[in-house]
């Protein structure tokens, strides 16, 4: 990986051309060109911010898990504190990001689609995000003083990502509500 970026005006601008690209389209769909026209920039500009796509690609990745943590981070302070509420506010909060920001699934997964070696620098992103919701799950799970605490913050995570991954298809009515109901019950 390169040094520490420099968040210049044209790098923001790189990594917000490539987060609507690498979503809309793909990662390995979206060549650089695209992403430097898209930002109103030269490819050598981008080689210059980042040194490679894989590192934007990095970048991109890591700024959606940062604003997703920010976001549910609001949701889980405004929980009144019980493991309940706290249950309920992590799909509430999936739930209004996949209304404003993921018509398109989960970017963690998509990417997963297209980047499953553990070798490629964006994976240990996109596992890492998963790993530490698990750890939510299991956090949540153990507050409730629940036997098995792992198992059923797995299962917990299975309903998540089954509603992260509905969420867009119109397969299913109101996926994070009714995954948030059938978690419930684990706590029960």
């Amino acid at each position: 990986m390169a040094a520490v970026i420099e968040w210049t005006p044209k790098a923001r601008a790189l990594l917000a051309a490539a987060s609507e690209l690498f979503y809309e389209r793909g990662i390995h769909a979206v060549g650089v060109d695209a992403i430097a026209e898209r930002a109103g920039v030269t490819k050598k500009t981008l080689y210059d911010r980042f040194g490679s796509k894989e590192r934007l690609v990095v970048e991109y990745l890591s700024a959606r898990d940062v604003q997703w943590r920010e976001l549910l981070d609001g949701y889980l302070r405004a929980a009144d504190g019980t493991p309940e509420a706290r249950l309920e506010a992590v799909f509430a909060a999936a739930a209004e990001w996949a209304r404003v920001r993921g018509s398109k699934g989960c970017a963690m997964i998509n990417a997963h689609a297209e980047i499953s070696d553990p070798a490629h620098p964006a994976y240990a992103v996109i596992v890492g995000h998963k790993r530490w919701m698990l750890a939510l799950f299991a956090e949540l799970v153990d507050e409730a003083g629940i036997a098995e605490p792992r198992r059923v913050a797995e299962h917990m995570l299975l309903l998540y990502e089954g509603a992260l991954v509905t969420a867009g298809m119109g397969v299913v009515d109101d996926p994070f509500s009714r995954a948030a109901t059938a978690a419930l019950a684990l706590l029960r």
